[in-house]
């Protein structure tokens, strides 16, 4: 089914007259979609990503109602055993493909002097989110410098010590991984005390925050529209 619909791509993403601002991603388009990338269809999943960036669907949303969400429903299928290890990293590695279709637009967008180091904390192999939140640092015009997954705390800091970045934002997938973020962020706030520092990921849904952001200048956000408030909002 999913392969048939991917050759017309036949069904619609955004209703005629829908404000592509106002209205999310159709749950029908999201559905599809999830069933094509459990199946590894790379051709309808780009149909897909390539159908709203032509609609003009913000970069956030497709971030946010198809990767993310898509990702989230992955990781929950593999926990409960409904679907392999193999499935569960085919998905993600085809999620990451698929993110680069973004990067016209993204890296189209004029920049600043403003920059951000992003990582993912020590023995966190979920990098997905990260390189969200780098991506969308770069599409409001922000330079930023993404470590990926599992890097040493001594490593983030020496990167922090030479890029001396205005933001440092870290991502946790796991909640296991707390422990090694409240290290990192010690180290952190310990070398570089002024220093915001933006903590994001699935992680937070079963809480954590109020123990991250005991550590000041810290804050923990919900999901990248929070992220790109405060970015619209930094300077003013």
């Amino acid at each position: 089914m999913a392969e048939q619909k991917a050759k017309g791509h036949e069904f619609e993403i955004l209703r005629p007259g829908c404000s592509q601002d106002g209205e999310g991603i159709p749950e029908v388009a999201y559905e599809h979609y999830l069933t094509a990338l459990l199946a590894g269809d790379r051709r309808f999943c780009q149909a897909t990503v390539e159908t709203l960036l032509d609609q003009r669907v913000p970069i956030r949303r497709i971030y946010e109602e198809l990767f993310g969400r898509s990702l989230y429903r992955v990781g929950e299928l593999w926990e409960r055993g409904r679907i392999s290890v193999a499935k569960e990293h085919l998905a993600t590695a085809l999620t990451e493909s698929l993110m680069t279709l973004v990067y016209p637009q993204l890296f189209a967008a004029p920049h600043t002097r403003h920059s951000a180091v992003v990582s993912c904390v020590a023995h966190e192999y979920h990098h997905i989110g990260g390189k969200m939140v780098a991506d969308t640092f770069e599409f409001h015009g922000w330079n930023s410098y993404f470590l990926g997954a599992n890097t040493p705390i001594k490593d983030l800091l020496s990167l922090i010590d030479e890029k001396q970045p205005e933001i440092i934002a870290l991502s946790m997938t796991i909640t296991f991984h707390l422990e090694s973020l409240i290290r990192t962020l010690t180290s952190i706030r310990h070398r570089f005390p002024n220093t915001p520092i933006w903590i994001g990921g699935q992680a937070f849904r079963w809480g954590g925050a109020e123990r991250v952001e005991e550590i000041h200048g810290t804050a923990v956000l919900s999901n990248l529209a929070e992220m790109e408030t405060r970015l619209r909002d930094w300077g003013t």
